[in-house]
């Protein structure tokens, strides 16, 4: 968790080589260097290297290394939009490639190589702007140098640098005086009004190659020698063998090693090796295996829910609490709303189903994996092995979808990896958890209830608001604990509740953080799933008590610097009136409104009812993300944002345990949103801005899902407290 460390020469060399195979623009720099300035404790300002970055070729193209996972989200051409903008490159000539896993590369912020909470852009916004300024300067500089004139008379456009008396010379002939130039320690950013490729309409560097099926994923590597591994784990989290008969699994053909591996539960599990993954899987299903369960929590959900509903209605640890505490004692005795939710445990299943593969030998190994944390999972496959990070070279492949699931303070896939090719050195082994082994081996979003006593006033709007939230701990025993457990609490589980964006004077929440055996973990938009449900409903449910427009009602009870969620409020309520106006026989709206990460999201849905489900007619999306790179993503961002969101929906979108162990295996009992599900038509509009962006992969998620919810109890006339949605 150190922040990355001040660069040698021959450190940041190392790194440019490990990621673009040897650059062609080398800097020579032979003092240390200084980082960009942001605010890491603990450093001194840094300035990057460009060529860590950046590789200049020779016909032309210009190669941009990503420091990030692109797993959907677009951060692959958002980034180097930014650079490519102010080095004033030729779009048409940029490529992108995903960085290995190296100090260079992580998060200039976070101080680890990560993809979390919609940071990328955000993070990286002035350092890939930066990178882009100071290969500029440093171009223009060796055409200066070469035309003997002064680089104010130069100009620049499409990596080109032009002279003051017609002289032209492209950045593939400028590269090599470029690398001998200083570094300039400033340079002069673009304006807003400057840009050539911000704001743009760009289309993804990735679109083609994955559209024409060449796009290749961690999946599908294919290493030569390599074997594949599958894992027999635990029916119950934590459990061991017994007793192991693989005499059946060991006489199939191709089969080339069956033994225990431990895993981070606890338990134990039964790795099987063979040179195909059907082998693997025949082979795995083929064992017969006793465990001991004795020694092991089973819970069960059923069980759960009694515990859960039982610590809501007893205040727990403070998240947050102001006002006066009699105005709270009074809820029991005035007008008041009382509401309790229940929120199911919910699985990530990305589309590509997770794996690592990994080749140890002689005091070095080499991991490639669709990684959203490169730099915590390089540490734990380096401590498995015996080895130190550096001895670990970590490829960063492109990766299926992830929603939180890549993303494991614990690296258990890439632990189990390590563990297996520890046992088989000098062979490459790729593991592949199945979606069966991801649905049934965790981790998910938490279960959660929570109970809320409203206080109304005269005036409809509530005076008091008492609110009780229970659901494990995401980030307790993990090294983001010391930042993000305050007093008993994780912040994840009641943002978007203890820093609502409502003014409600006298207010209470408190959090209980129970620990049963199943493994948990942050699922798109992390806490906001829940809260902004139990917010949004609420306050809708609250206007038609006071009988007001639920616009109105939200814009007159949100804080006055709540500027983001009132300007996508607005531009929401202005582009779907139209429609909000002329709604068919037997058609609502609803709509919700909700902040994250630094973005604010306003949704309106128009929603029927068939087969006793909701039918999604419409959704208008407005949001504002500060400064937005590349529009075309945000729009692709928020529709598939949406549909995600739905998931909590679903009548088969809930994970469930019985006697300690999941009842769904794959979508056939746990049911993701199908295309009848999805909004026939979603328009999104992007509330204009200069200010620095903010993150659009999680904001839109949380406010479908209350929207959607909101329509229905018009056409119903019932509140929807429990998820997920059996009947209507």
């Amino acid at each position: 968790m150190r922040p990355a460390q001040q660069i040698t020469r021959r450190a940041f060399v190392t790194a440019s080589a490990t990621a673009a195979g040897g650059l062609l623009v080398s800097l020579y720099l032979d003092r240390p260097l200084r980082a960009q300035q942001v605010p890491v404790p603990g450093q001194n300002p840094r300035i990057y290297p460009p060529d860590a970055f950046i590789e200049l070729r020779p016909d032309g193209k210009i190669v941009i290394q990503v420091n990030r996972l692109e797993f959907g989200q677009g951060v692959q051409t958002a980034l180097p939009m930014l650079l490519a903008d102010e080095m004033d490159a030729d779009w048409s000539q940029v490529a992108a490639e995903l960085a290995p896993a190296a100090d260079i590369y992580r998060d200039p912020v976070r101080g680890i190589q990560m993809v979390g909470g919609s940071g990328s852009i955000a993070t990286s916004f002035q350092q890939y702007r930066e990178l882009g300024a100071r290969t500029r300067a440093m171009l223009v500089a060796a055409a200066a140098e070469r035309w003997k004139v002064a680089p104010e008379q130069c100009r620049t456009e499409a990596s080109v640098v032009r002279g003051p008396a017609g002289q032209s010379a492209t950045y593939a002939e400028l590269a090599e005086g470029a690398a001998r130039i200083p570094v300039p320690a400033t340079v002069q950013l673009k304006k807003p009004a400057d840009f050539r490729l911000v704001g743009k309409r760009v289309r993804r560097l990735d679109s083609r190659p994955k559209c024409d099926g060449s796009q290749r994923f961690g999946l599908d590597l294919d290493v030569l020698g390599m074997k594949v591994a599958l894992v027999a784990h635990p029916p119950v989290f934590g459990a061991r063998p017994k007793t192991v008969d693989d005499t059946a699994a060991r006489g199939l053909t191709g089969v080339a090693q069956v033994f225990e591996i431990p895993t981070v539960s606890g338990g134990t599990a039964v790795a099987v090796v063979a040179d195909k993954f059907w082998t693997a899987k025949q082979a795995r299903d083929q064992l017969k295996i006793e465990w001991d369960l004795a020694a092991v929590e089973r819970p069960d959900s059923a069980q759960l829910w009694a515990t859960y509903k039982q610590l809501a209605g007893t205040p727990g640890n403070v998240a947050v609490t102001r006002g006066d505490q009699t105005s709270l004692d009074a809820l029991a005795s005035g007008d008041r709303l009382v509401a309790e939710y229940e929120f199911p445990f919910l699985a990530h299943s990305p589309m590509e189903p997770l794996n690592t593969t990994v080749r140890f030998d002689e005091g070095r190994a080499e991991v490639w994996a669709g990684s959203q944390f490169q730099t915590v999972d390089q540490a734990a496959i380096a401590e498995v092995l015996g080895l130190k990070p550096e001895q670990v070279t970590f490829h960063t492949e492109m990766a299926g979808g992830g929603f939180g699931r890549r993303a494991t303070a614990d690296s258990h896939v890439q632990r189990e990896a390590a563990e297996i090719a520890k046992r088989v050195p000098g062979t490459p082994i790729k593991l592949i958890w199945t979606r069966e082994d991801d649905v049934q081996g965790g981790y998910y979003r938490p279960m959660h209830a929570h109970r809320v006593e409203v206080g109304v006033g005269p005036s409809g709007l509530p005076v008091a608001w008492r609110h009780v939230v229970v659901g494990q701990s995401i980030v307790t025993g993990t090294p983001f604990a010391a930042f993000m457990v305050r007093n008993g609490v994780d912040r994840t589980a009641v943002e978007g509740v203890a820093d609502t964006d409502y003014a409600i004077p006298n207010f209470h929440v408190s959090v209980h953080h129970p620990t049963p055996n199943v493994p948990v973990l942050w699922w798109r938009s992390v806490g906001h799933t829940h809260t902004a449900f139990v917010m949004e409903t609420l306050i809708d449910e609250l206007a038609a008590r006071a009988k007001m427009d639920p616009i109105a009602y939200r814009r007159r009870l949100l804080n006055p610097d709540a500027k983001k969620l009132r300007a996508a409020l607005d531009l929401m309520e202005e582009k779907s009136a139209p429609w909000r106006a002329k709604l068919a026989r037997n058609h609502a709206a609803g709509i919700a409104c909700h902040e994250c990460f630094g973005t604010a999201v306003a949704c309106a849905v128009d929603v029927s009812i068939e087969n006793k489900r909701p039918r999604i007619h419409r959704a208008t999306v407005a949001i504002d993300a500060g400064l937005v790179v590349n529009p075309l993503s945000v729009e692709a961002q928020c529709q598939g944002a949406l549909v995600f969101g739905l998931s909590q929906l679903m009548a088969n979108g809930a994970i469930t345990l019985k006697d300690g162990r999941v009842e769904q295996s794959n979508f056939d009992r746990y049911t993701p949103p199908y295309i009848v599900d999805a909004p026939v038509a979603v328009d999104v509009h992007i509330v204009p801005s200069i200010e620095n962006p903010t993150g659009c992969g999680e904001p839109p998620v949380p406010v479908i899902s209350p929207a959607v919810v909101n329509a229905l109890s018009k056409l119903t006339g019932k509140r929807y407290r429990t998820l997920p949605l059996l009947t209507v």
